[in-house]
């Protein structure tokens, strides 16, 4: 099960960073290298590479880290 909560947390970073990303490309000057970048990795969560995947885990793991603290007595 803390897989797939994990995977869902991840997913839902990914969504938060594409939002934030895109507000950032419209609203400021970034380089047109970064937009670039950016904009390809513009995509579900699910057409990530693994290693794109992993650094939205390490944000899920960052979260659950924080739960299971505060969830114990």
């Amino acid at each position: 099960m803390m897989k797939k909560v994990r995977e869902l947390l991840a997913n839902l970073e990914h969504e938060q960073w594409i939002l934030w990303s895109k507000n950032i490309a419209a609203t400021e000057k970034i380089t047109p290298i970064r937009l670039k970048r950016w904009k390809q990795l513009w995509r579900p969560y699910s057409k990530l590479t693994k290693a794109q995947k992993d650094q939205d885990r390490e944000w899920a793991d960052k979260v659950i880290m924080i739960i299971e603290a505060n969830l114990k007595p």
